[in-house]
């Protein structure tokens, strides 16, 4: 009797101890337990547990010490697959991005030809007059062989195309293409023979422009497109937000908004349908900007999903199109030392106006000439006002060839050079032809600029490049393509375009495109997260698992951290949330 009144009160007092411990829970919107987080906090530490409340985390650990302490209706078991934060993309354009999933996608085309029958194709089911637009093609990926690739003419469109006009997008977005029927419409208003200052007209041997516009001169065309209407607009960025969370994207830098853009993100952000956080930088000087300048920045404190608190401008072109402007001229086109979009006096003078109210100024920037000319146009605003020198974060974005004595001057002056990764493994086919074997030392030069102190937030630039950040995330600790390659000096002697020097150094090319250029994970993983969240000014609000942090995190198929290189090509994601709230599922 005495053996059954004890087991009784043990029963009692375990079942008392529960409840008390039960009652002392604290109640979650949402836990995940048994998951490989990766925090990427000051310590990188890692945890299996985090719980949330409303749109912030709560509490990060094991998921017994998670358990012990939270309750919740929404409990997902990660069973082991990795979290990390949610990825940021920090430089991009939205709205090309939407234009891109709607209009001709020329991205990987292999020549002239696949691309006039797929224009043929849009010109059957088009209105008459109506505009055929596209965006991805390449000269540089057609034909076979390592010689030097041409631009297009209009000829070719002309045969598909005579009566609707067609502007198509280079992959970078620096130049068109165009048929007879878009110059045209666009000499009513223009003179296509002139020279165009930051800008290039390609004329054939009698005069007349062969259809390819560059940089500054692409407006001649592209001010005759028709606009698309608000209702448009919003459907097209509907289209990148869906396409941004399939690939754990849940931050955007979006690289140059007009007056109708943040009219429209303000709409979708104050109507909670933004699903996306957008830090968007207003395009270029004008009458947007004035009126910014005397508001002052904006941003959504409710949600946090619009910030509107800093400066696009731009300085050259690019690489691809021998816009970029370099010191000395292109190693392929001596007679080119590609173009200055913007005057430095110009550049300076918007800088310290922008410091002067408190906005952040972010300068395209791809040649070694225009690096240069931006941290001498940044450095002199600085000095106008010293106080804002620590915490300014002024950007170059892209800062693709550096001159060496320029590459000491980030870390000095405190410019955060903002880098796309795919664009080395893109470029890299042809880039030492542009430039040389001297010159090519600094382009693309990540572990040089993280090794003089450094950050390097990480985007894609898409559409210029697919929106998927872990192709940016494997191209960084690799660079390598998809295939691999190249695995040595042979993969580059055979198929890579090179300049009359050829390759100086075999060792360089050992497991890669100078590998000694590349990032850890770790550091692939900050400048996806953490690194993105600083340029912003939102280090203290994401880009890390957390406590206190907007609950923004990513559950990925494969261990991105650990697993073979080539495994994190096919590594999907599984979970978006951003906010704390399931915006997208696989």
């Amino acid at each position: 009797m005495k053996k059954l009144l004890l087991v009784f009160l043990s029963v009692v007092i375990s079942g008392a101890i529960f409840m008390l411990v039960v009652s002392r829970k604290q109640t979650a919107d949402l836990v995940i337990i048994n998951a490989n987080i990766y925090t990427v906090d000051a310590g990188n530490t890692k945890a299996e547990a985090v719980a949330v409340r409303g749109n912030r985390i709560v509490s990060v650990g094991s998921t017994q010490d998670i358990q012990n302490h939270y309750t919740s209706q929404n409990i997902i078991d990660a069973k082991g697959r990795t979290i990390v934060p949610g990825l940021i993309d920090a430089h991009a354009h939205m709205m090309g991005l939407g234009q891109s999933l709607s209009e001709l996608n020329l991205y990987g085309t292999s020549s002239e030809q696949q691309i006039a029958e797929m224009v043929a194709q849009r010109v059957k089911n088009a209105k008459p007059g109506e505009w055929i637009r596209g965006r991805g093609w390449d000269q540089n990926d057609w034909g076979t062989g390592t010689g030097q690739k041409q631009f297009p003419t209009s000829a070719v469109l002309d045969k598909v195309s005579p009566n609707n006009p067609v502007i198509l997008n280079r992959i970078d977005g620096h130049a068109i293409w165009v048929n007879s029927k878009a110059m045209e419409i666009a000499k009513r208003t223009n003179d296509l023979s002139i020279k165009i200052d930051g800008g290039i007209i390609f004329h054939d041997l009698s005069g007349n422009p062969t259809g390819i516009f560059v940089d500054n001169a692409v407006a001649m065309i592209a001010n005759n497109v028709p606009e698309y209407s608000t209702e448009e607009k919003i459907a097209l960025y509907k289209l990148a937000f869906n396409e941004c969370l399939r690939y754990g994207i849940t931050g955007v830098h979006d690289m140059g908004i007009d007056r109708n853009d943040f009219l429209i993100y303000k709409e979708l952000a104050d109507r909670q349908q933004m699903p996306v956080r957008i830090y968007a930088l207003i395009g270029g000087s004008g009458r947007f900007l004035d009126e910014m300048l005397q508001t002052g920045p904006y941003r959504d404190n409710v949600g946090n999903f619009l910030t509107v608190r800093s400066i696009k401008l731009y300085l050259d072109g690019a690489l691809g199109s021998r816009g970029a402007a370099l010191i000395e001229p292109y190693s392929d086109e001596p007679e080119s030392r590609g173009v200055i979009t913007s005057s430095p006096d110009s550049i300076r003078l918007i800088t310290e106006l922008a410091l002067s109210k408190g906005f952040q100024v972010c300068i395209h920037a791809i040649g070694d000439r225009a690096n240069n000319i931006a941290l001498n146009e940044f450095e002199k605003a600085l000095k106008k006002y010293p106080s804002q020198a620590h915490n300014a974060r002024l950007r170059v974005e892209h800062a693709q060839v550096i001159a060496p004595d320029d590459i000491p001057r980030f870390k000095k002056l405190n410019i955060i050079p903002s880098m796309q990764p795919t664009h080395a493994t893109s470029d890299m086919y042809w880039a030492q032809a542009r430039i040389g074997p001297d010159r090519i030392l600094g382009a693309y030069a990540w572990r040089s600029l993280l090794d003089n102190g450094n950050i390097i937030p990480a985007g894609s630039d898409f559409p210029v490049e697919l929106p998927n950040p872990l192709l940016g995330f494997y191209a960084a600790i690799t660079r390598q393509d998809k295939d691999g390659k190249p695995r040595d000096a042979y993969d580059v002697g055979k198929t890579f375009q090179l300049s009359a020097e050829g390759i100086r150094d075999s060792l360089v090319f050992h497991g890669g495109w100078y590998t000694a250029q590349k990032m850890s994970r770790e550091e692939a993983l900050r400048s996806f997260t953490q690194w993105g969240a600083y340029a912003e000014f939102m280090e203290h609000e994401k880009g890390s698992i957390e406590k206190g942090k907007l609950a923004d995190l990513v559950m990925l198929s494969k261990d991105i951290m650990s697993v073979e290189p080539k495994e994190i090509l096919t590594t999907d994601v599984e979970l978006t949330i951003v906010g704390g709230t399931i915006q997208y599922k696989k």
